[in-house]
Formats: C-alpha cells, structure tokens, sequence
C-alpha cells in the first residue's frame, strides 16, 4: 500500500470537508453538531499526516504497515462517525467513535514499535 498517497489523500478530504463545514453546514448545524463535525475533521487531518509519515518509515521497514492500516481504518470509524452523527443525528454512530480511537492509539504505538526496529 502506498501509504503516502493514501495520506494525501485523506489530507485532501479533510480540508475538503473543512471548508464545506465552515460554509455550507455553519448555518444548518447547531454550535454542538458543528464543532463535533469540526473535530472529525481535525482527526482526520492529523491522521493523514501520521499515513504520510507511515509512507516514509514504510520505505525502510515493512513494520510500519499495520500502523498504516490502523491510521486508514481508525479515520474511516472516528472521523466517519462523527460525520454521520452531526449531519444525521443518528445515536448510532455514537459507539463506533471510540472504536476508531483505540485504532488511532494502536496505531501509534505501531508506529513506535515499528521506528525503533530501524
């Protein structure tokens, strides 16, 4: 997997999506549904990152791409259903939330795991 791309384009959606919260969903969301679609954004902005970082290590240790698959799959469960909740209001996206954040965190020890094999 060419992690590197994947993080672009997860980095690409997120400001995407940012600037659709920040103009179009402003005046349809409340304060609260906006600032939870607002932190899916910028969860899914820092994990982009992190898969653009996980490209690089992938380059010098095949380690690196659980955490990659980790990063992927954590964005698509926390970032994904917060999204769902704001613009649906749908409770059921509530409990994948923290699914999506263990994954961020095994993720990044992943990522640790796999920079101190270099």
């Amino acid at each position: 997997m060419n992690w590197t791309a994947v993080g672009s384009i997860s980095a690409l959606v997120s400001v995407a999506l940012g600037a659709f919260g920040a103009h179009a969903l402003r005046s349809r969301l409340d304060e609260r549904m906006l600032e939870v679609f607002e932190v899916g954004v910028r969860y899914q902005m820092f994990h982009a990152l992190a898969l653009v970082a996980v490209g690089f290590l992938a380059q010098t240790t095949a380690r690196a791409h659980p955490a990659g698959w980790c990063f992927l799959v954590g964005t698509l469960f926390f970032s994904g259903s917060l999204y769902g909740l704001s613009l649906t209001g749908a409770k059921f996206f509530g409990p994948i939330t923290p699914i999506g954040g263990l994954l961020f965190i095994v993720g990044w020890a992943l990522t640790t795991r796999a920079a101190l094999s270099m």
